[in-house]
């Protein structure tokens, strides 16, 4: 039984030097969003919202930050998709309706955007990284030696990592849905009740694409080639619901800030799987 001492000495220094960098990227978010209200010229219900939203990915950095130090391979794709919405969520937020972004804003954003590629950087190109996250996730195992709680392989053939980059990205569908649909709420309040249904089937398509996309990438991981055809469909029916709705309710401004996530998500989920699709095809005899 290893101490946790004995742990962290046997952890590289770049692993370490990676758990700081999300610490102070985690940081860095809730610091940029606070500014970011600080400043702003309206400060109503749908800023409230996004930034919310954009706040809670500090606990996504605190959650990465576990998978790293396990050496869970996980934590590549987890760390590409926070660090790709972080960036569309905080530049999202700076730009005002009117006017030009205010200076701290501006600079925090330069700040939280090359801490988020410094993290990519690391995950993607840190051969110590590499070589520490190879970890399975720990199980309760019952033997001949009696309970345990310890690592053990996964029963079905390993993962591709492009696999796990889809299932991550496409984890993010429905949230990426359900904040607009919550923006949207501000006009029902203020009086504009023809957009009641259109807002309650919003929310409700947010909430099916959770299921849809639980299913889609159970199957996908198992290796069905038919589960990544789901998820393409699947990701193009969120595309054409999600965008209309935020051209139509929220304005051309809701468009860019809450449709552009969606569609970077949508993108590097559907990239995912063709790229998965790519690797496990043999290449056909000369």
């Amino acid at each position: 039984m290893r101490t946790a001492a004995e742990t962290e000495v046997r952890r590289p220094s770049a692993v370490r030097a990676l758990t700081a960098l999300l610490a102070v990227t985690a940081a860095a978010t809730v610091v940029v969003e606070v500014l970011n209200w600080w400043y702003a010229p309206e400060q109503g219900f749908g800023l409230a919202v996004r930034t919310g939203w954009a706040m809670l990915r500090s606990f996504g950095f605190l959650l990465l930050i576990g998978h790293v130090r396990r050496g869970r391979t996980v934590a590549r794709p987890l760390g590409l998709i926070l660090a790709i919405t972080t960036v569309f969520a905080v530049g999202r937020l700076i730009v005002p309706r009117q006017g030009v972004p205010s200076l701290p804003g501006l600079l925090g954003f330069a700040l939280l955007t090359a801490l988020c590629a410094t993290v990519v950087w690391l995950l993607y190109r840190s051969p110590a990284i590499a070589g520490h996250l190879v970890r399975h996730r720990s199980r309760l195992v019952i033997d001949r030696s009696g309970i345990s709680w310890r690592e053990t392989p996964p029963r079905r053939p390993e993962t591709n990592a492009w696999l796990l980059t889809s299932r991550v990205a496409a984890f993010t569908y429905s949230p990426l849905m359900l904040v607009p649909a919550l923006v949207a709420t501000a006009g029902i309040v203020d009086g504009r009740l023809i957009a009641v249904p259109a807002v309650l089937f919003w929310l409700g398509a947010g909430i099916a694409t959770s299921y849809l996309v639980l299913f889609c990438t159970a199957f996908l991981l198992r290796g069905k080639r038919w589960a990544g055809t789901l998820l393409v469909v699947v990701s193009v029916a969120v595309l054409a619901v999600d965008l209309p709705l935020c051209w139509w309710l929220l304005g051309v401004d809701g468009l860019v800030r809450d449709g552009a996530p969606l569609v970077a998500a949508a993108v590097l989920a559907v990239y995912g799987v063709r790229r998965a699709a790519r690797v496990s095809t043999p290449a056909s005899p000369a």
